[in-house]
């Protein structure tokens, strides 16, 4: 049987479980959906331990076929969903062990990830597994927060430091990443200061609407060029009118469509991982912010699949 199943095959409400019903095992293999529910780092609202499965339900939704890619994302991809990793709800440093190696064994095999989070700590696993295959990558961090802050009631490990962790560890090429979005209330001018420090660039929402998003995605593929490059899309870089089941959310963010519409116009980077995080389905009552998302992971897939129809 062909994946992914389409209605006239069988309805959208008899669902497996996994992404638009896909497989768990397949030959030649070349996209993953991994689900990540850790969400104990969060440091607001929990809930996003549940997203994974909100994502792949509201997955049901979706249609085969890009049309603005003009491919069909998960089959030229041969792509899986293997689940979720089985992390431990209270120990982010056991949780993180789990969820490298799982993405190190994906990675290995030449398999790009597509990582449903969870909170955003779950980044930093993610990208120590790539360090461990592609060395410092690029980033594009999609967010309204620069998640570089160094510590939590003197914690270090928490959803607002994935990447100042990161960049502690080697993990990426500090002047190929971005940070686009920003945006909401601070503690103190050193908030964005902190991410400038570290050599990245952070592109607030006023800058990106100022600037145009033509003009802002033209620098980021220049500067990226062909660098192994990570995608991390942070669900409350929307609008809470359009996402409001997010941990932290905060006002004046893109709609959903202009959302969609920057994801597509990254076509032609060197995508290497992927991951959407910080959905919380409790307070997602008409499942609009799980729906947002599965149309990214959608995307996300069409740009795998752009890749692999441009190689020999």
């Amino acid at each position: 049987m062909q994946y992914p199943l389409t209605p006239d095959v069988q309805p959208e409400f008899c669902t497996t479980g996994s992404f638009m019903r896909l497989p768990s095992v397949r030959e030649q293999a070349r996209l993953a959906i991994v689900g990540l529910p850790f969400d104990t780092a969060a440091s607001f609202r929990v809930g996003a331990r549940f997203a994974p499965q909100a994502i792949r339900q509201s997955s049901m939704l979706l249609f085969p076929y890009h049309p603005i890619h003009r491919v069909y994302p998960f089959e030229e991809t041969k792509a899986i969903d293997i689940g979720d990793v089985s992390v431990i709800p209270h120990n982010i440093h056991r949780s993180y062990e789990r969820i490298t190696q799982t993405m190190l064994d994906l990675m290995k095999k030449g398999i790009v990830p597509i990582g449903l989070g969870g909170d955003h700590s779950v980044t930093l696993a993610t990208l120590r597994a790539a360090r461990q295959v592609y060395g410092p990558v690029a980033l594009i961090q999609f967010d309204s927060h620069t998640d570089t802050w160094d510590s939590y009631y003197e914690e270090k490990y928490w959803h607002g430091s994935p990447f100042i962790r990161a960049h502690e560890e080697g993990l990426l090429v500090p002047d190929k990443v971005f940070q686009l979005g920003i945006r909401g209330t601070l503690n103190h001018p050193g908030d964005i200061e902190a991410s400038l420090e570290l050599g990245y660039h952070v592109i607030t929402t006023r800058e990106l609407r100022n600037r145009g998003a033509a003009e802002v995605v033209r620098q980021v593929k220049e500067k990226i060029g062909d660098t192994p490059c990570f995608i991390s899309f942070d669900i409350d870089f929307v609008d809470p009118a359009f996402a409001p089941g997010t941990g932290t959310p905060e006002a004046g963010g893109f709609t959903s469509y202009e959302s969609l519409e920057l994801v597509r116009s990254l076509a032609g980077l060197n995508c290497i991982g992927f991951d959407l995080v910080e959905v919380l389905p409790p307070y997602d009552p008409a499942q609009i912010t799980s729906l947002l998302a599965a149309t990214l992971v959608h995307d996300f897939a069409a740009l795998v699949a752009l890749n692999a129809g441009s190689k020999p």
